[in-house]
């Protein structure tokens, strides 16, 4: 189990745990984390599972994926150089401990 803390814009912290080589959107919506919506079940398709990745963890979570920066112009919130589609972000046993910041809206 890989432990994602989600921090939403009004600064409540969630912490859960979500099966390793998943990822951050589908751990938010097995875990009923406010915030994602996933409209499109992680096929980079949208933006509503849009997320910036914590400073800290920025350099373990990799570059954004082909593709991403289209969908990220879509995206509600302000897109951010730390801006990730949390469907692209799997967690591997280095990420234990992620944390990423929610933008205000997802639509």
């Amino acid at each position: 189990m890989v432990k994602v803390t989600y921090i939403a814009a009004d600064g409540t912290t969630t912490t859960v745990e979500g099966e390793a080589f998943s990822n951050v959107m589908q751990t938010a919506l097995d875990n009923d984390v406010a915030g994602i919506v996933g409209e499109c079940g992680g096929s980079m398709m949208c933006a509503t599972c849009h997320c910036y990745v914590d400073e800290a963890w920025q350099g373990k979570t990799g570059a954004r994926n082909d593709g991403e920066d289209d969908m990220l112009d879509c995206a509600a919130g302000e897109v951010k150089p730390n801006s990730r589609l949390s469907c692209q972000i799997t967690l591997t046993p280095d990420l234990d401990g992620l944390v990423v910041h929610l933008p205000e809206a997802q639509y």
